[in-house]
Formats: C-alpha cells, structure tokens, sequence
C-alpha cells in the first residue's frame, strides 16, 4: 500500500466513526449498534497487522517460531495485559520488536 492509498482509508473510516458516533449530530442509533461500533477499530487493526506479522514482502508467510514480528506480537499482547497503560505498552513493545529484529539479524 502506497501512503496515499492509507491517508484515504484513515479518512473514510474516521469520517464514518465521526458522523456515527459524534453526540453533536442528530443522527440517533441504537444502543446495540453503538456497541457494536466499539469493536471496528480492534478488528480494523487486526485486518492490517496480521498480514504484516506472518507475511514478507514478497507476499510468501514468515516461519512462525523464529520470526520476530510473530514473538513481539505475542511479547505486546503480555505487556498490554500486565501494564494495562496504552503508553508503557508501546514504548515497551517498540523496544521489545528493535531489540528482537536487531538481534535476528
């Protein structure tokens, strides 16, 4: 994906968060929708990073024991859950992914 292919996705799905979930606006939904929303953003980053986890560039899937991003993607879901502070967990996480990847090379 090509920066402006991104830009304009970020666009679309913050311009659909705002106009849904944006008190201001007289659009009312139901409660059971407006939960439902609170689940996009997870499942939206789940769709973009699992590709970049287990796939290289060349589009051919990583072995999963000896790869980096799957060990620090594991290493940042046991930091989030001990610190629980959004912060921490990604000076953390950042840091635990630098040190894996220069280590690995």
């Amino acid at each position: 994906m090509n920066w402006f292919l991104l830009i304009i996705l970020a666009l679309v799905v913050f311009m659909n968060r705002y106009i849904l979930l944006e008190p201001n606006i007289p659009l009312r939904l139901p409660k059971w929708f407006q939960q439902s929303l609170q689940y996009s953003a997870p499942c939206l980053l789940t769709a973009i990073a699992t590709p970049i986890v287990f796939m290289d560039e060349q589009g051919v899937f990583r072995s999963t024991l000896l790869n980096p991003y799957f060990i620090a993607t594991v290493l940042t879901i046991g930091i989030a859950y001990t610190v629980r502070h959004t912060l921490a967990t990604i000076i953390l996480s950042l840091a635990c992914f630098y040190a894996l990847v220069f280590w690995s090379n």
